[in-house]
């Protein structure tokens, strides 16, 4: 029996309408937007909020460079690699059922990393509540277009879930810090326990059961499984680099484990009849153009908040609390230069915007390659920071237009998720490719202690502001991108 489809979403023959299914009799929409909101702001807040907690990860669990690195990336894998499996699993067993699924293993591994005694089991932990927040992110979402189908309604809350997305980020720096300053790193996962019951507790009372029925399609898990083992396998190849030599064994076989896999992953998708990715969906040129820049914007917004959460507390000895503050006006910017963007699209235009974004962004990354092992707040941060958050803010929203223009309707869902995967995944490759970059200049640097150290740190941002730039170049390959943004 065929699958019908619409647009931006996947309706499963045997499901009534789906819009009846989400709310109980007698529950305001508002509560599921609520809802629907506040499980958004905690994914996005888990990915940020670690960071001004990693050094006193280190000191209390005896975390390597490495594993400091693998505390972000273990959970932007899963969450990325994931994505698209648990988005399809929404429109199969139902939007309650994997929205619950999600909290629960969410929840559970914030409990369990909150208690580990050793590295190995923070990282397990961050591993399994990115798979938990792959399954919260695209659930959270299909709720509010599910049970909001009056157009104006749904885009005024859809605007609010997107600004819980972007003000998690700030949220998460400060949060971080406080929870660091006053009770311990710990409590950067330990906070998620009484949120997730909250939850739960909310989705049980507010949400109607979901409705399931045998006749299901078959859901693409060799594809998910594939794509991420073999994200896994590049970025862990290239994390051990500076340890075990580009070309030790160990290297070797896990990168070329990693393509092996990428190239199984493709020949999967060619031949499910589910596929995660339809392969069809490249051949809109918009789509292959706007998903490398989404790859790159994962790097140039996520590598600056790590290495300077770093420079922060490790070179100038800051507090958690003071790096936190340090970083939101940063992130800050970002949330407000994204709701900007949304407004500036339809009259300056996707490519426009990408270009000044992008050049602005690398401006203020090579400000900050030049961080002394001593450093002035606002000549040295402040203000280069400022420079790559309002950059960054205006090449997200355009990047999604652009990915997203002739697009078929029924590849629509498919083409979201693969632009949040690609960000997460570019994010996770980006991150260790320059910690393996910065750990090679220090050790090979002339300099001695702390300035070793920052000569890295400058090496890795020059990197970063490289890849800014390619993002602004690439933004002029676009194609249509103004008359389709205007058409909005």
């Amino acid at each position: 029996m065929p699958h019908e489809r619409s647009s931006g979403a996947t309706v499963t023959p045997f499901a009534r309408p789906i819009a009846q299914e989400v709310a109980k009799p007698g529950v305001a929409l508002a509560l599921v937007a609520v809802i629907a909101c506040l499980a958004q702001f905690m994914v996005v807040l888990d990915s940020s909020i670690v960071n001004v907690a990693l050094p006193s990860m280190k000191t209390g669990l005896g975390l390597s460079a490495t594993a400091q690195q693998w505390v972000v990336n273990g959970y932007l894998i899963a969450f990325g690699g994931l994505l698209l499996l648990a988005a399809r699993a929404s429109d199969l067993f139902g939007r309650r059922r994997i929205f619950q699924a999600g909290l629960v293993v969410f929840t559970a591994a914030g409990l369990f990393g909150g208690l580990a005694t050793d590295g190995r089991m923070l990282l397990v932990a961050r591993v399994i509540q990115g798979a938990g927040a792959a399954a919260l992110a695209p659930s959270s979402l299909s709720l509010i277009t599910a049970s909001h189908t009056e157009p104006r309604q749904r885009t005024r809350t859809m605007t609010w879930w997107g600004v819980a997305a972007s003000s998690a980020g700030a949220a998460g720096m400060v949060i971080g810090g406080l929870l660091t300053a006053y009770l311990s790193w710990r409590w950067v996962m330990l906070v998620n326990v009484p949120v997730g019951v909250g939850l739960l507790a909310a989705s049980a009372i507010c949400l109607q059961p979901s409705v399931v029925s045998d006749d299901r399609a078959r859901m693409d898990t060799p594809g998910a499984v594939t794509i991420t083992l073999a994200a896994a396998a590049i970025v862990y190849g290239v994390s051990v680099a500076p340890d075990h030599g580009w070309v030790s064994g160990e290297v070797l076989t896990l990168l070329t484990g990693g393509i092996v896999l990428l190239a199984a992953f493709v020949s999967i998708e060619r031949r499910s009849d589910e596929p995660l990715i339809p392969l069809d969906v490249f051949s809109v040129h918009n789509v292959r153009i706007g998903n490398i820049l989404t790859l790159c914007m994962g790097v140039v917004i996520t590598t600056p908040m790590f290495f300077l959460s770093l420079y922060l507390q490790q070179v100038l000895g800051e507090s958690a609390l003071r790096t936190g503050m340090s970083l939101l006006p940063m992130v800050s910017v970002i949330s407000i230069g994204v709701l900007l963007s949304q407004r500036l699209i339809p009259t300056v235009g996707p490519r426009r915007l990408v270009v000044a974004g992008g050049l602005l962004a690398a401006a203020g990354l090579v400000w900050l390659a030049q961080l002394p092992a001593h450093s002035d707040y606002v000549g040295h941060v402040l203000l280069p920071t400022v420079a790559v958050g309002a950059g960054t803010s205006l090449t997200m929203m355009p990047a999604i237009v652009a990915a997203t223009t002739g697009v078929a309707p029924h590849n629509a869902g498919v083409a979201s998720g693969l632009l949040n995967m690609c960000r997460q995944l570019g994010a996770a490759l980006g991150l260790a490719v320059l910690v393996t970059v910065a750990a090679t200049v220090t050790r090979y640097s002339p300099s001695t202690g702390s300035a070793a150290v920052v000569d890295g740190y400058g090496i890795a941002f020059y990197v970063v502001a490289a890849i800014s730039a390619v993002t602004a170049l690439l933004s002029l390959l676009l194609k249509g991108t103004e008359t389709a943004a205007r058409s909005r």
